[in-house]
């Protein structure tokens, strides 16, 4: 989850700041503390961020970008009521704002789990930006949280083709595959991707996943070192674990019986040397 919120609020701030909505920019840019907002919120000194936020805000009260970037800084402080309050204002004043569409519907994917009006505002994205691969891709992921797997290949399938080298929109359709059990359609998306990004956590995962179901536990478990490495996630490490007694579970019967037999050896040795 933690990472769910950084990779996401990541992208997302990259957008909104170097894009602005309409003709908010061209006011905004002529105060400097605009500039000076942005560049505390790109350094991670969100309470600075969003204090001049909030006084910029009193003096451009129908600006949408300030509500999204308002919505950006209270998610990062954890506040997702607040950040949910400042999205559907900006919504309110500009309803095809892209980015704080994409953004509420993160919340209700992630947060709220309401995946239904996570597709509906991703949808909404896509119809704003067809050629926008991110936008295939987001939706893609909530068809397949919403359990509409076959909606969610197609979306992924549009994101890859506008982008080929999207090793996230990839690995995503590698996870629908394993849902589907097309365990060689996944094997497949889940090595492309990591072609393209060799780090890849998704779909590290998602190999060792595939590899287990093959009960290559060995490949198994080379991925999930690499994930371990990478992450200190404790699903890696447990996961590992369970491979481990996978792959040596037969040494381990080997000598549960060993004992076993042992023990009977032994109470029949007591009972022959009592005369039994």
């Amino acid at each position: 989850m933690l990472r769910a919120w950084g990779l996401f609020l990541a992208g997302v701030l990259g957008i909104s700041l170097s894009l602005a909505y309409g003709q908010s920019a061209p006011l905004l840019e002529k105060d400097s503390r605009w500039e000076e907002a942005r560049r505390y919120l790109a350094e991670g000194k969100t309470r600075e961020a969003k204090s001049i936020f909030e006084a910029l805000l009193k003096r451009y009260p129908k600006e949408p970008d300030l509500h999204l970037l308002l919505g950006i800084a209270s998610l990062r402080l954890r506040d997702v009521q607040g950040a949910e309050v400042h999205i559907r204002r900006g919504l309110s004043l500009a309803p095809d704002h892209v980015e704080a569409r994409t953004l509420l519907g993160w919340i209700n994917l992630e947060v709220r789990r309401d995946y239904a009006a996570a597709v509906e505002e991703y949808a909404r994205v896509v119809q704003l930006r067809p050629d926008f691969p991110e936008a295939h891709n987001n939706l893609g992921v909530a068809f397949r949280k919403q359990g509409d797997l076959d909606k969610a290949v197609e979306s992924l399938n549009r994101a890859l083709k506008l982008r080929g080298d999207y090793s996230e929109a990839r690995s995503n359709r590698g996870w629908v595959y394993v849902q589907q059990k097309k365990w060689r359609e996944a094997r497949a998306d889940f090595e492309q991707a990591l072609k393209i990004d060799a780090h890849h956590e998704g779909a590290l995962h998602g190999l060792s996943q595939v590899l287990k179901e093959a009960r290559d536990y060995a490949g198994a478990q080379k991925a999930l070192t690499r994930l371990m490495v990478q992450s200190p996630n404790f699903v890696y490490w447990l996961e590992w674990g369970q491979i481990q007694l996978l792959r040596y579970y037969w040494v381990l019967l080997l000598a549960a019986a060993a004992i076993f037999l042992h023990g009977r050896y032994k109470n029949r040795l007591g009972r022959e040397s009592h005369g039994g």
